[in-house]
Order: C-alpha cells, then structure tokens, then sequence
C-alpha cells in the first residue's frame, strides 16, 4: 500500500472512501498465460470494491513455470517418426511449440 501509514489507518480511510476490502485465504494463485504459468506460493490477497468494480491485489513468492504444449503421447510419436532420443523429441517439440509435423521435419533434416 502506502509506505508509512498503519494498515489499520488505511483500511478505514479506504472504508470512508466507500472503498470495501475483504482479505482472501489461499495457499497458491496462478496465472495462465501462454507461454508460462506464474505460481504465487504463500499469497496475500486483498479483494477491494470501488463503485461496483472487483479488483484484486496479490503478493507473494513468484515462480514462473513454462507451459509443455503437448503430451507423452506427441514425444513418443515424435521418436518413432523421426527415430530419435526422447531428449531431442522433447526440444524439437518445444522448439516447434507442440507441432507435431514440423518437429519431425525438424528432426530428419
């Protein structure tokens, strides 16, 4: 918030502002984005309300984790296809973002 002001000072400005506050408990928070997932671990989360519009303010330790587009499944069709070690199926995999086909080229070239 505010450096230097009692959290306690804060919340019943805010109250005064007509602005609600109400903390919410949870033990992880995450963000799906395409490329990645960010994890919150050990959150604090604060839901406020100003004039009939939710917002939420998180912190916490982040953790970004990568996103796998695609499965056990492509890796192992991968290796057939191509005839190579599961570790150059999952980088071409990872390199082509789960295309299946272009990863194969990739791999016979």
């Amino acid at each position: 918030m505010i450096p230097g002001i009692n959290p306690k000072q804060m919340k019943e400005m805010m109250k005064k502002m007509g602005i609600k506050q109400e903390e919410i408990h949870a033990e992880e928070v995450i963000i799906k984005c395409p490329d990645k997932n960010l994890v919150i671990l050990n959150p604090q989360i604060i839901k406020m309300n100003m004039m009939g519009q939710d917002s939420l303010q998180i912190t916490g330790e982040i953790q970004e984790v990568p996103t796998k587009h695609f499965t056990d499944e492509d890796v192992k069709t991968v290796m057939e296809e191509a005839d190579c070690s599961k570790k150059a199926a999952i980088e071409a995999l990872e390199e082509t973002h789960g295309d299946l086909a272009e990863a194969i080229l990739k791999l016979k070239r």
